[in-house]
């Protein structure tokens, strides 16, 4: 779980770091296919990636926000 949780923070900041990036549809669905490889290459259940994309979306979002 550590290693896939610094995979996701890699994901997450190589799409944040455009600044525009929370409204823009298209980083957003890059994000989205970004998470949704490295899930499945960690062994993660399908059924539920949209719940994490979600929740990784939406904590992405505060921590640029509040920073």
């Amino acid at each position: 779980m550590i290693n896939l949780s610094k995979e996701v923070k890699k994901v997450v900041d190589d799409k944040a770091k455009y600044t525009d990036w929370a409204t823009r549809d298209d980083i957003k669905a890059e994000l989205k296919v970004d998470l949704i490889i490295l899930l499945d290459e960690h062994g993660y259940p399908p059924v539920t990636m949209d719940d994490v994309y979600k929740e990784v979306l939406e904590q992405a979002e505060n921590f640029k926000k509040y920073l």
